[in-house]
């Protein structure tokens, strides 16, 4: 995989057997518990990968914070044992309450915290705004220093000005933060193409999987951020869309990786991991079941064969009316007002795909009042015909506004 094998394809029953019995846990681990402190450097580590230019090297698979840690700290002591220590977190989520978690966990086991890449985010994208979210963050996760902080969910590059640039250094200098960027839900290759030629970006977490990564336009952006050195992280990689799809080739896909050992869910965090210049995959993982599911996948190197990507492809382009690509910069120009359509498709996948009702009901009630009120006299054929999925717009926000508003 890169700098980090893992364990070989024989060994993969062999290492999920260990994983779920509990054996690859080493004794200095355990007896560094028994004196009330946790050491990650005891743990047997999954593969890991350099983040860019910064040297740093991360586990190839994060773990997604967007739940409550408070209540699963036991969850982030099974990740530290199996090397997973790429943690990413948010002031949102939860309420506050995923970093809270954190910063209680490093408060009971503070020397742990040199072997955590710690990432967290602002949704406020102003040098004030973004110094009052980064201080709360400290206070909250208990933390001197921030390794990676980004500016959330931006989707056009004119927020990335010389002001963001500047704050970012003082905030270097200060120890506050060791490297800065951003996260992207939509037009992430136009954000990519544009970062890579800023200069002072140091990651970008970007919406990657398995249907993104075959067009040419997305591996350009990817190349050109490795080119500039930029670290980036692969989030949302199941490559669940809009629509809950049942489809045949759905069914043939998860057939076929079932009889090769491991899941489709697993196959499609491979296919992603296949691409060298992807760091780590974060991936949300609330449970002790898709921990180890995950952490088997990243440990055991089986390479995709060329008919099992082709399976991919069938079910990505028969699926594709049913995802949204993120390509907004398209969609909500030809509508021309306000109608955030790429947010609202993803309401609908964490909804519809997800099954994270409560989660899509809140976000959706965050887009502004008088927004929601017109969503449906909005004419969305236009953008519906210039849509490069073919995704019924129109349909799919008036089902948004009746199950999520």
């Amino acid at each position: 995989m890169s700098d980090n094998e893992g364990c070989s394809r024989r060994n993969f029953f062999k290492i999920a057997g260990a994983l779920g019995a509990g054996s690859v846990f080493l004794p200095g681990l355990e007896a560094a518990e028994a004196q009330g402190e946790t050491n990650s450097s005891t743990a047997v580590p999954i593969p890991v990968r350099t983040f860019g230019k910064t040297g740093v090297k991360v586990s190839c698979l994060g773990l997604g914070g967007m739940f409550d840690i408070r209540t699963n700290h036991l969850l982030l002591k099974q990740a530290l044992r199996w090397g997973v220590t790429y943690w990413d977190t948010a002031e949102t989520y939860e309420g506050g309450n995923s970093e809270i978690g954190i910063g209680q966990f490093l408060q009971k086991y503070p020397k742990i915290r040199k072997d955590i890449f710690l990432v967290t985010k602002s949704t406020k994208y102003d040098p004030d705004g973004l110094s009052q979210y980064l201080d709360q963050s400290l206070q909250r996760t208990n933390a001197k220093y921030i390794d990676l902080y980004f500016l959330h969910g931006i989707n056009t590059p004119s927020l990335l000005g010389k002001d963001i640039r500047a704050w970012a250094e003082k905030a270097k200098s200060r120890g506050k933060i060791k490297f800065i960027g951003f996260s992207a839900h939509n037009n992430m290759e136009d954000m990519l193409l544009a970062a890579s030629k800023l200069g002072w970006i140091d990651g970008i977490m970007l919406r990657y999987d398995f249907r993104l990564m075959r067009t040419d336009k997305m591996r350009r952006a990817v190349d050109a951020c490795a080119k500039a050195g930029i670290g980036l992280t692969a989030m949302k990689t199941q490559g669940k869309g809009s629509v809950a799809v049942d489809s045949e080739a759905e069914l043939e896909l998860a057939s076929r990786f079932i009889k090769r050992g491991f899941t489709d869910a697993q196959a499609k965090l491979k296919a992603v991991w296949e691409e060298p210049n992807i760091a780590s995959i974060c991936s949300q993982m609330p449970n002790m079941t898709i921990l180890m599911s995950n952490v088997a996948a990243a440990m055991d190197k089986t390479r995709l064969t060329s008919a099992e990507r082709a399976l991919m492809d069938v079910f990505a382009l028969e699926t594709s009316a049913g995802y949204c690509a993120g390509c907004t910069s398209i969609c909500e120009r030809e509508i021309g007002q306000a109608a955030p359509v790429g947010d609202i498709m993803r309401f609908l996948m964490y909804y519809n795909s997800y099954g994270e009702v409560d989660y899509a009901r809140a976000c959706f009630a965050a887009i502004p009042g008088e927004v929601r009120e017109k969503l449906e006299t909005i004419d969305f054929s236009g953008a519906e015909r210039l849509c490069p999925q073919k995704i019924q717009i129109a349909k799919l926000v008036g089902q948004a506004v009746k199950t999520l508003g």
